[in-house]
């Protein structure tokens, strides 16, 4: 492993906690300021008071633990709310059973690892794999890389989405999980979740959605009246969901769930042993300790929240992304690769020879905007909260000042990473 240039030791004597304080706010002067709202990735806002709210529920329970709820019976009651009133979200049922875990990546990890556990008890499959679309996401990858797992992507369609045919061309005796995706994150699209999940029971294979983006804000865009097609547990064939409620949830980071269709899915996916010293050791992820604190500003944000509240959050984000996704559609120099289904979108340089759209995502991040990028092909990426109704005019106006600046120089910008090790 690299080491870092610099050394740092623990000081002789202790700071105090003013000196601490000071010294944390000093670190943090050149992150992006995402609670007022300049962040299009990363972090998620519903204001003040919801952050008030998850911040002060965090600090009751941070230092408890869930690995044993016998111990902390209030992070078990507390848990079990989540999931009910997350169920509902997700279309589960008297049969549904599911787990709290640690975020979206958490989510797939399990519902990889389930699939590969339960096929290889119920039908003796030793070299599973797993089909899904290019733009289904990374963590898919990285379940498979942990768990031993073939990965067999395909390439999606000219709108973006899962292109079901190719799909069923991928599978064969070994295929254990389909994949689609409510949205997918890359362009911001709905994969043809009944027509997955179809494939999926024609041919006896699990199927999970990955609705971490969409669990929360499509259950509220379809009672506010929008046309959403089929992608949750109602959906015949569907055998697993995930939805991170610190994202379009609104709670704070750490907080996530995965829903399995019934309770014998769901028993593929923890870990029981007693086979060392310590006694019974039962754990539901591949966290052991978990702090009690994202457990508890999950249930106090949704509790703070309510339906209206959720309701109200998502009609804000809508608003905003359609703002800015008519203003790409109609820029000179832009193109909206896909129109949003839900509340991300992604753009590209209708003239990449002309204008670099890394270089423009530079001089937004000068004036302290973060927004993703994303390649192939070289897009930006915007994920819209509640939060940005307030300053989505500020963020347009300064994209066109930043779209000019990198016309004019002619500069080029790096493709930066969706995620840094």
């Amino acid at each position: 492993m690299a080491q870092n240039s610099s050394s740092h030791q623990l000081p002789a004597q202790g700071m105090n906690f003013e000196q601490v304080i000071q010294a944390l706010d000093a670190s943090a002067s050149d992150d992006v300021q995402w609670r007022n709202g300049k962040a299009f990735s990363l972090a998620y806002n519903a204001g003040p008071e919801v952050l008030a709210v998850a911040d002060e529920a965090y600090k009751r329970f941070a230092g408890s633990n869930a690995l044993n709820t016998h111990a902390f019976p209030s992070l078990r009651n507390m848990q079990a709310e989540v999931l009910d009133m997350a169920g509902k979200w997700l279309g589960s049922t008297s049969e549904s059973a599911g787990y709290f875990t640690s975020g979206g990546t958490e989510s797939i990890l399990m519902a990889v690892k389930a699939a590969r556990d339960q096929y290889r008890r119920e039908s003796s499959i030793l070299h599973p794999n797993i089909v899904l679309a290019t733009s289904a996401h990374a963590a898919f990858d990285k379940a498979c890389a942990y768990f031993d797992v073939e990965v067999r992507r395909v390439a999606v369609q000219p709108d973006w989405r899962a292109d079901v045919l190719a799909m069923s061309g991928a599978i064969d005796a070994n295929t254990v999980l389909l994949v689609g995706s409510a949205p997918q994150y890359p362009q911001g699209v709905i994969d043809d979740i009944s027509g997955i999940a179809s494939l999926a029971k024609s041919r006896n294979i699990n199927c999970h959605v990955d609705a971490c983006m969409g669990g929360v804000s499509l259950a509220y865009l379809a009672k506010l009246g929008h046309q959403i097609p089929p992608w949750n547990l109602q959906v015949d064939g569907v055998t697993s969901i995930s939805v991170d409620l610190h994202k379009f949830g609104y709670t704070s980071k750490g907080a996530s769930v995965i829903m399995y269709a019934n309770k014998r899915l769901r028993s593929y996916q923890g870990f029981v042993t007693d086979a060392w010293l310590g006694g019974t050791y039962a754990s539901s992820g591949m966290l052991g300790t978990k702090s009690g604190g994202p457990i508890a500003a999950a249930w106090a944000v949704m509790h703070f929240l309510g339906d209206d509240g959720y309701l109200r959050l998502t009609q804000s984000a809508r608003a905003a992304t359609e703002i800015l996704a008519k203003h790409i559609d109609n820029h000179a120099e832009l193109s909206l690769l896909a129109f949003p289904d839900a509340l991300l979108l992604s753009f590209t340089a209708h003239d990449p020879s002309r204008l670099n759209i890394f270089a423009v995502a530079n001089e937004m991040w000068k004036r302290g905007w973060y927004i993703d990028r994303q390649q192939p092909p070289q897009s930006l990426h915007c994920t819209v909260n509640a939060i940005h109704e307030s300053n989505i005019e500020e963020m347009i106006n300064d994209l066109d000042a930043s779209i000019l600046i990198a016309l004019a120089s002619g500069q080029s910008g790096d493709a930066g990473a969706y995620g840094t090790l």
